[in-house]
């Protein structure tokens, strides 16, 4: 007897292979059989009803590292049809934490259900709270060298870096899945390609893959490009590009040379892929503006200068020397910490300093300094064409870029991306409606591509003997809903996602049911 029969539908397995209509069976959270089963004895019988039954997605870039710990239910997750989430991306992650001061703002300032610093600590907090999606993590160098050498622009002494292997290997040894580094941010961005390369050999001789937000995505994105491509065959790694994309409109003309590069990179037999999520608009925090100077020291530092009447002067100089004046416009306030800052949100900078009575860099600091370093933004600058012509490559599959949010509760009072709702969808929907790629092509990217990329095991594939995470959407009403004006909205058309042969969303609700574990 089976503990779950899903019948009726067109199975699409996650290979590339063209959809079939045939019926899955399911025992203690694996895939037991796969073909005509209607008449088979079983617990639960689900009927797909013609839609399609695919992998569960799996979000090969995400955020959710703490807020798995707040919000185990991931509901903008799973109503995406996402059943793990690689999270500890863009050199951020939740473990292993040295120094509780270097924490990320956005994680420092929420309530958790206990305790870690280690990622073995990490992962039993999390099997505690039972989160609904799989997690893989990512341990990241932001993560390492904060709690190692504090915001200081300077090369690592040798104790240090052999500090840095020693809290990475035990974090892989712990049930890390690979290494990741944000080298937009302070303190990644001082540390040398040398450094990278060591941290990254690391993972490669555990197994894991290496990912990064390369130092540039606009002017010197092939410059970049080629820093994790010769990371990648130095250290013998699988390389990770976070959200490929080319930033500027003045840059988009770069995107023949860096797709070329990277095919060129796998003709050579260099394992890269990337990751890339379906809007033209990016999401950091506003601060990433300023220079990197002005980074240095971290949080204490910075509030310094803002206030130092000189150094103010000084970095509004370099900003406005890094953009022109035009490209305000294309900034829009996301979440805001200030209570008078709220109104803010979904404005351009320049409506913002409209108001403000100044200019867009003044109004920019003014909300960084009041918010405490914890203003978001989104910056427009990306290519549709280009974002699709990306997509569309074989080795890039699709990410959130996104930390999970809910529709209620504390995960739902800040002011996300659209993304974080409605990634996957919005992916499908480009490929039924405009061809994007075909509809298999399609669930591999989001499925068996990133399973293997990760190192994921009986994942990422509808076959006898694979774990039972599982999808399944109407074609005709999959959608994101989410916009720049009104994040907080779930997708649609996701009527059934199981994770672990567990029914976590029914007829596109929530069952309470989570099954979701740290894949090491």
């Amino acid at each position: 007897m089976f503990d779950m029969v899903i019948i009726n539908g067109k199975v699409v397995d996650g290979t590339g292979s063209e959809p079939e209509k045939l019926d899955v069976g399911i025992i203690d959270g694996k895939i037991a059989d796969i073909g005509i089963l209607a008449d088979a004895e079983s617990v639960i019988k689900v009927n797909a009803d013609g839609d399609y039954v695919c992998p569960g997605f799996i979000d090969a870039h995400s955020h959710s590292d703490t807020y798995l710990l707040i919000e185990p239910s991931a509901q903008s997750k799973i109503y995406q049809g996402i059943t793990t989430e690689v999270v500890g991306n863009c050199g951020a992650s939740s473990a292993p934490i040295v120094d509780e001061n270097c924490v990320p703002s956005d994680w420092s300032d929420k309530e958790y259900p206990g305790h870690w610093r280690s990622v073995a600590e990490y992962r039993k907090l999390l099997e505690r709270v039972r989160p609904a999606p799989n997690v893989v993590l990512l341990i990241g160098h932001n993560t390492l060298r904060r709690g190692v050498a504090g915001y200081e622009n300077r090369p690592l002494t040798d104790s240090e870096l052999r500090k840095m292997v020693c809290l990475l290997e035990a974090g892989l040894e712990e049930g890390g899945k690979g290494f990741s580094s944000g080298l937009i941010y302070a303190p990644g961005m001082y540390a040398p390609g040398e450094e990278l390369a060591v941290l990254a050999a690391i993972a490669g001789k555990h197994g894991g893959v290496y990912a990064s937000h390369m130092r540039n995505e606009g002017p010197r994105l092939l410059e970049a490009l080629n820093e994790i491509i010769s990371i990648a065959e130095k250290a013998q790694v699988k390389a990770q590009i976070s959200h490929l994309k080319t930033s500027g409109k003045n840059n988009w003309k770069l995107i023949d040379e860096a797709l070329e590069f990277i095919r060129d990179a796998r003709v050579r037999g260099i394992s890269v892929a990337a990751d890339r999520y379906p809007y033209t608009s990016g999401c950091t925090e506003l601060d990433v503006i300023f220079p990197a100077w002005a980074q240095e020291g971290g949080k204490v530092r910075v509030f310094e200068r803002l206030k130092d009447v000189s150094e103010r002067k000084r970095l509004k100089e370099d900003i406005a020397k890094g953009r022109d004046a035009d490209d305000w416009n294309s900034v829009m306030v996301g979440s805001t910490h200030h209570p008078d800052n709220k109104r803010f949100r979904g404005m351009s900078l320049v409506e913002v300093a409209e108001i403000l009575e100044t200019d867009p860099v003044e109004a920019a600091l003014h909300l960084i300094e009041t918010d405490e370093l914890k203003t978001s933004a989104f910056f427009f600058g990306m290519s549709e064409d280009n974002m699709r012509r990306i997509l569309a490559e074989p080795y890039v599959m699709i990410g959130t870029d996104a930390s999970l949010r809910s529709v209620s509760g504390p995960l739902s009072h800040d002011y996300p991306h659209p993304r974080a709702y409605g990634s996957f969808p919005r992916f499908l929907r480009m490929v039924l409606d405009e061809g994007l790629v075909s509809l298999p092509e399609a669930v591999r990217k989001m499925t068996s591509l990133p399973a293997d990329q990760f190192g994921l095991k009986q994942r990422g594939i509808i076959r006898k003997r694979a774990w039972a995470d599982i999808v399944i959407f109407d074609s005709g009403k999959v959608r994101d809903t989410a916009t720049y004006a009104d994040p907080h909205k779930l997708a649609e058309g996701i009527n059934y996602v199981i994770v672990n042969g567990e029914i976590t969303l029914a007829c596109g609700r929530l069952t309470g049911n989570r099954a979701g574990r740290m894949l090491t």
